[in-house]
């Protein structure tokens, strides 16, 4: 799918487009190994002084992207990807968190536990920058786009963290809306298999790549791909009003 195609995805039907922030943490950790949610250490959760939980996703390979679509697909071609083991948050940030740390609320649908919206990749530059000077580390990033993927499939191989049943899809997020209907508060479905909430739906989130049409040359680990068109920035999971295929795992804007 080209760019110009996303451009209809990203701008929902309110005409209002609503981005998050999702963090990653570097931990220095052993490199990738088993990746079953059963090997999920749950006991080293960790929540920051501005209540951002931060859950450890295990090292691990996985396939990212999706052979089955088309062609052109900005999914392909699929490839084999080594993860190492890192944190994210356990959900996307809120409009409280947004605000104890950055002192405003860009938001049009107020609310302080929905995710903070309005965000430009750049905002969530300034907030990561600001959070790790309050936090008085260098550690907290956003998550680069092979990570994401890897986190919100749990070790899927399949359409939705959960399986391909688009029927299921509303017990895990947040989407199809009516026109003005907004976000809605994180946490409220139920999680991936390693604690993960809104992975489907709910907010567009902002990764750290800059675009690339498709994974042609991306890298065989979860590091940033290289290059790309830098004046634009991937985003993943879709969003409330967004229809079932446009929540999928591997569903990139």
């Amino acid at each position: 799918m080209s760019r110009s195609a996303w451009s209809i995805v990203l701008v929902p039907t309110s005409l209002v487009i609503v981005l998050a922030v999702v963090l990653a943490l570097v931990v220095n950790r052993s490199g990738p190994g088993n990746s079953t949610p059963e090997h999920v250490p749950r006991e080293e959760q960790a929540t920051n002084t501005v209540g951002i939980t931060m859950v450890p996703i295990p090292g691990g390979s996985f396939v990212m992207g999706d052979n089955r679509a088309a062609a052109d697909s900005t999914e392909t071609p699929a490839r084999q990807v080594a993860v190492a083991p890192f944190y994210i948050s356990a959900h996307e940030i809120t409009q409280a968190q947004w605000t104890a740390v950055m002192g405003n609320n860009p938001s049009k649908f107020r609310d302080p536990r929905r995710p903070v919206e309005q965000v430009s990749w750049l905002d969530a530059q300034a907030f990561v920058q600001e959070l790790n000077r309050r936090e008085g580390t260098n550690r907290y990033r956003l998550p680069t786009e092979a990570e994401w993927e890897y986190a919100a499939r749990a070790g899927s191989t399949t359409r939705y963290s959960f399986g391909d049943d688009a029927a299921l899809l509303d017990r895990y997020a947040w989407f199809g809306g009516a026109p003005g209907s907004g976000t809605r508060a994180v946490g409220r479905k139920d999680p991936n298999a390693w604690g993960l909430y809104d992975v489907h739906g709910n907010v567009w989130e902002w990764v750290q790549d800059c675009w690339h049409d498709n994974y042609r040359g991306a890298p065989a680990n979860a590091g940033v791909f290289p290059g790309g068109d830098c004046t634009l920035h991937v985003l993943r999971g879709g969003a409330w009003d967004s229809d079932p295929d446009y929540v999928r795992s591997t569903v990139r804007g």
